[in-house]
């Protein structure tokens, strides 16, 4: 992608995130005047946008960019307020240039048939070069230009009909810890990569550079990009560790038992939270859910408060554990267990303890 290229994907993006943060304002005003019907809050935000804002001097630099990168940023607004009733996220933020660059774009006039080759013709926006060329056609009807690093990606859905997986009749447990990123009940033991932990020195060193240096200068921006493509690898290889070990999870077992781990809890222990969010327990969940729904298997999320590190999974016999121990001796049937197996076979043979009587 040429500099001309990436300055018109940077004007949409900044364009996206000044619609976003605008709508979100006009929103929790309306809301604070009592206009609680949703989509009236919504239709007033876009008569206001469009009818006022848009016609103002200062903002006619709007009127040069794609229409639908503005309807797509109050389809996120609404989106992200829906996910806040639902107490999926927290209330929406509004929108920063350091949260990433990223919009969506799509086809008024129904799906796009994409041609295979070196090159993409993306609905509003103009036709681009492809690093990858695509293997064959697809049909999509929605886009979205993210930056990652100094690269900008093209995402887009396509139809498809995925082949059934036959898994065998087989159950396991897991317990996901900071040792492992995963022990399985059946022995298996997943360890993840550590690129945030190897990458810690060499991203240390790139930011004392960059704050030696003159502050909007051609040399630090120069550095801020190559932390830019660091922290973009470092997500790479994490995002890649947990998509193969979620596939294969959910195409080899028909039911999967986890912890319905407190992910924000966890994080508020300073002495784990680094290591937490390089394992990525949540994305690991959610990876696990949609994709046992693909492949056919069960996922049962385990109760978060089931002590499955301190109960014997020989005998039953429950000791505390602290975080050091790492082995499990117990002294009721004299078994000498792996904490994290021990773990994962009592999250096998956990049940849900039935209501009422």
């Amino acid at each position: 992608m040429n500099n001309s290229e990436a300055t018109l994907m940077a004007k949409h993006a900044g364009f996206r995130r000044v619609v976003f943060n605008l709508g979100l304002s006009l929103r929790v005003q309306m809301y604070g005047e009592g206009n609680f019907s949703d989509s009236k809050v919504i239709g007033e935000v876009k008569k206001v946008l469009t009818n006022h804002v848009k016609k103002q001097p200062e903002c006619a630099w709007m009127n040069q960019l794609s229409s639908r990168v503005y309807q797509n940023a109050l389809i996120d607004l609404k989106e992200a307020f829906s996910r806040y009733r639902l107490g999926k996220a927290g209330h929406p933020k509004f929108a920063s240039r350091r949260d990433g660059q990223s919009f969506t774009v799509d086809s008024s006039n129904g799906k796009v048939l994409l041609s295979a080759g070196n090159t993409i013709k993306i609905p509003t926006l103009g036709t681009f070069r492809l690093h990858e060329p695509l293997p064959c056609g697809f049909a999509s009807q929605t886009f979205t230009i993210s930056k990652e690093g100094n690269r900008w990606f093209v995402s887009f859905c396509v139809d498809a009909q995925r082949l059934p997986i036959q898994q065998p009749d087989s159950s396991v447990g897991i317990d996901v810890g900071v040792k492992y990123a995963a022990t399985l009940s059946n022995s298996q033991v997943f360890d993840a990569p550590k690129p945030l932990k190897q990458a810690k020195t060499k991203l240390a060193t790139l930011q004392r550079k960059a704050s030696r240096q003159i502050k909007g200068s051609r040399n630090q921006r120069k550095t801020y990009n190559k932390i830019g493509r660091l922290h973009a690898r470092i997500a790479c290889i994490r995002k890649d560790f947990l998509h193969k070990l979620t596939t294969y999870l959910a195409k080899t077992f028909k039911l999967i038992k986890i912890e319905d781990l407190n992910v924000k809890g966890l994080l508020a222990n300073h002495k784990l939270a680094g290591a937490i969010s390089d394992l990525g327990f949540y994305e690991f969940r959610r990876q696990l859910e949609y994709k046992c729904k693909m492949y056919g298997a069960s996922l049962v999320l385990v109760d978060r408060w089931f002590p499955s590190s301190k109960i014997c999974a020989n005998c039953g016999h429950k000791k505390d554990m602290p975080l050091q121990v790492r082995t499990y001796d117990c002294p009721a049937c004299g078994v000498s267990i792996d904490r994290d197996l021990n773990a994962s076979l009592n999250i096998l043979n956990w049940e849900p303890k039935a209501i009422g009587g």
